[in-house]
C-alpha cells in the first residue's frame, strides 16, 4: 500500500530523487495549493443546509460560503505558492492575514446558521497548518476546535457531532504540518547526501593531485634543468649534451613507471578494500549494504576481478537501480569463488540481461559486456538481469583465475584465433562518475 503521502501529494515523477537523476530514495512532490483544494467537498454539509433552507437567508449564505471557498483558495496559494514553495508564503505577511479574515468568516458563520457550519473550522485549520508551526500552530488549532464544539452544541448539535466538530480541526491541523515538516526536512536530507558525495568525489580529485604533484614535481623539475644543459652545452661539448639527454631519457621513463603504478593503485584494489569503498558512497548515497561471506577465502589470483565486479555493481545500484537496499554475499569453495549482489530497485532496464557470450548481453550496458569479458577471459562467468526484488549481479570465478592478459598472452584473438579481445584497463565505471 502506497504511504499516506503519497495519496495526499502524489510522487512528484521524473524529477524526483529515482533512477533518472541517480537518487537512491523517491523524491515527492511538495504540497501545492492544487492539491488541498479537494477538501472543499467539506462544505457539502453547509451547502447542504443551504439547499434545505437551514441557512437563511438563502442568497447570503451562499455568498458567505462562495467567499470561504474563494478565499481559502486564495490563503493557500498565498502560502505555498504557485509552485508549491512553502517558504516562499512564509515570508510574506499577507498568508497570516488571509487566515485571520478565513477564521473570522468561519466563526461568522458557524454563529448565525450552525448546522453543518462548524465544519468550517476544519478547513481553516488545514489552511493553518500550511503555514503555522509549534505553540501558534498548537493554539490556532485549540481556538478553531473549542470554537467548533462550542457553536456546533449552542446551535443544538448532539454530544458526538460537538465532538467532531472539536477534535477535527485539531487533527487536520496538526497533521497538516507534520506532514508538511516531513517534506522539508526530507529534503534537507536529500541535500545533505548529495554534498556529502560532492565532498567525498572532491576530496578523492584532491588526494589524486596530491599524489600525481609528489610524483611528477621533481622529476618534471629534473627534466626542465637537464634540458638546459642540453642547450646550453650542444654547441660547445656534444659528449657532455648526450650525457644530460640520456639522463632526461631516464628520469622520463622513470617517471612513466611511477605514474603507471599509480594510475594501477588506483583502478585495482583487493576486494576488502572495495567493500569498504562500496559501504562508504552507498551510505552516502542512501542505501543501505550488506555484505555476508562463507567459504572459504577468496584467492589472490581472483581478489581483483571480483573487486571489479563489485565496482560495476556498486555504481550501477548508484545510477540506476534507485534503490534502497543491496546485498553483497561472497562464498568460496574447493573449485570456484561466487560474488552475489543484489538490490531492491528497479535494475537497469527492464528485461536488461548479461550471460556473459558476446551476443548475450541483452541491453546491459557496455560496463557490464566489458565486465563479463574479462571474467570469461580469466575462465569465469557473469550473470546480470532482474532478480526476486530488484537487479542481481552474480560473478564466479575458478579458484586459480588469474588477470585476464595473463590467460590470453600470446594467444591470437577473434574468433578464427579461438582467443578472446580483452581489453587491457578495466571497467571504467568509477564511483566519482557515479556520483555526478
Amino acid at each position: 500500500m502506497a504511504p499516506a503521502w503519497t495519496m495526499l501529494w502524489g510522487p512528484d515523477g521524473p524529477n524526483g530523487g529515482n533512477a533518472a537523476t541517480g537518487g537512491a530514495t523517491t523524491r515527492f512532490a511538495p504540497p501545492t495549493w492544487k492539491s488541498m483544494t479537494p477538501w472543499l467537498l467539506m462544505l457539502l454539509g453547509p451547502a447542504y443546509d443551504i439547499a434545505v433552507g437551514r441557512s437563511g437567508p438563502g442568497w447570503l449564505a451562499t455568498a458567505g460560503l462562495t467567499a470561504f471557498a474563494t478565499l481559502y483558495v486564495l490563503t493557500l496559494r498565498a502560502s505555498l505558492g504557485p509552485g508549491g514553495d512553502a517558504p516562499a508564503g512564509w515570508r510574506s505577511p499577507w498568508p497570516y492575514r488571509m487566515l485571520a479574515f478565513l477564521a473570522a468568516l468561519a466563526f461568522v458563520m458557524a454563529g448565525v446558521w450552525g448546522g453543518n457550519s462548524p465544519m468550517l473550522f476544519t478547513l481553516v485549520a488545514l489552511a493553518a497548518g500550511t503555514m503555522l508551526r509549534r505553540r501558534a500552530l498548537l493554539c490556532v488549532v485549540l481556538l478553531l476546535g473549542a470554537g467548533g464544539g462550542v457553536l456546533g452544541a449552542a446551535h443544538g448539535a448532539s454530544v458526538g457531532a460537538a465532538l467532531s466538530y472539536a477534535y477535527s480541526p485539531l487533527l487536520a491541523g496538526l497533521i497538516t504540518a507534520a506532514i508538511a515538516s516531513l517534506f522539508i526536512m526530507v529534503e534537507r536530507l536529500h541535500e545533505a547526501q548529495e554534498e556529502l558525495a560532492r565532498t567525498a568525489v572532491e576530496q578523492e580529485r584532491l588526494r589524486f593531485s596530491r599524489d600525481l604533484h609528489d610524483l611528477l614535481g621533481h622529476t618534471l623539475s629534473v627534466i626542465v634543468v637537464k634540458a638546459e644543459a642540453v642547450r646550453r652545452l650542444a654547441p660547445r661539448d656534444l659528449a657532455a649534451a648526450l650525457d644530460h639527454a640520456g639522463d632526461i631519457e631516464s628520469v622520463g621513463r622513470q617517471a612513466l613507471t611511477e605514474v603507471r603504478a599509480a594510475v594501477t593503485a588506483y583502478r585495482s584494489s583487493d576486494l576488502a578494500t572495495e567493500l569498504d569503498r562500496a559501504r562508504s558512497v552507498l551510505a552516502a548515497s542512501g542505501v543501505e549494504l550488506s555484505v555476508r561471506r562463507s567459504g572459504t577465502a577468496v584467492p589472490p589470483a581472483a581478489d581483483p576481478l571480483l573487486s571489479w565486479v563489485v565496482r560495476e555493481g556498486v555504481t550501477n545500484v548508484i545510477r540506476h537501480s534507485g534503490a534502497g537496499s543491496c546485498e553483497i554475499a561472497v562464498s568460496g569453495g574447493m573449485d570456484q569463488v561466487r560474488l552475489d549482489m543484489s538490490d531492491d530497485g528497479c535494475g537497469i532496464e527492464a528485461g536488461a540481461r548479461t550471460d556473459g557470450r558476446p551476443d548475450g548481453y541483452g541491453r546491459g550496458g557496455n560496463g557490464l559486456r566489458g565486465l563479463a569479458e574479462r571474467l570469461a577471459a580469466a575462465g569465469g562467468s557473469l550473470q546480470a538481469g532482474p532478480g526476486r526484488r530488484g537487479f542481481c549481479l552474480t560473478a564466479c570465478l575458478p579458484v586459480d583465475a588469474g588477470e585476464p592478459g595473463e590467460r590470453t598472452a600470446g594467444a591470437p584473438n577473434g574468433p578464427d584465433g579461438g582467443g578472446t579481445a580483452v581489453p587491457a584497463a578495466p571497467p571504467q565505471s568509477g564511483y566519482e562518475e557515479a556520483a555526478r
